[in-house]
């Protein structure tokens, strides 16, 4: 009886350990779920929603322009959040440059249908995004709502952690980004 259990404890104990192991290799390696601090996104994704990440995306290609992305903040976490949620507006080698209100890549405006309000604050640029960086901002462009590439310039690719495909919470707003 008593080498019964401990061989139905021991299946028990490797099934567990098995289920563990392969949460955290889907968690590092594959995806996870991030939840939205802050205004900085609207108004395509507000506070408190619950996003899903792809790592793996990058991981077999690099990100695009128009990605919704979830990052190590670059100037370090100093009371802030230490992952932020912003949209790719410019790849290596693109000139980016904001003036009149408007967002311009290479020298032409980019047409934004994501955004409800024209870009506020002072003009910006040009500035020429360097290799394996990126050039991230809120979708939010009232002034001073996002802090973003105006802030601390292009992104290194290696600050990218994954690709928010979907609102996954709440369930009303379930969405593909």
């Amino acid at each position: 009886m008593k080498n019964s259990r401990r061989a139905e404890f021991i299946s028990w104990m490797k099934t567990i350990s098995l289920a563990l192991i392969i949460v955290i290799v889907l968690h590092t390696f594959v995806f996870q779920l991030s939840v939205v601090k802050g205004h900085s996104m609207e108004p395509t994704l507000k506070e408190k929603e619950i996003l899903f990440v792809s790592k793996w995306k990058y991981m077999l290609g690099n990100p695009k322009v128009g990605d919704v992305i979830i990052l190590e903040n670059p100037i370090g976490p100093d009371g802030k959040e230490k992952w932020l949620v912003k949209r790719i507006v410019g790849a290596p080698g693109d000139r980016i440059e904001i003036y009149d209100h408007c967002l311009y890549r290479n020298g032409v405006q980019i047409e934004e249908n994501y955004i409800d309000t024209m870009i506020e604050g002072e003009p910006f640029g040009p500035y020429v995004v360097q290799a394996d960086h990126y050039f991230v901002m809120g979708d939010n462009r009232h002034a001073r709502a996002s802090l973003d590439s105006r802030d601390f310039h292009a992104v290194n690719r290696e600050l990218i952690v994954g690709k928010a495909d979907f609102i996954v919470w709440p369930i009303s707003e379930l969405n593909r980004l």
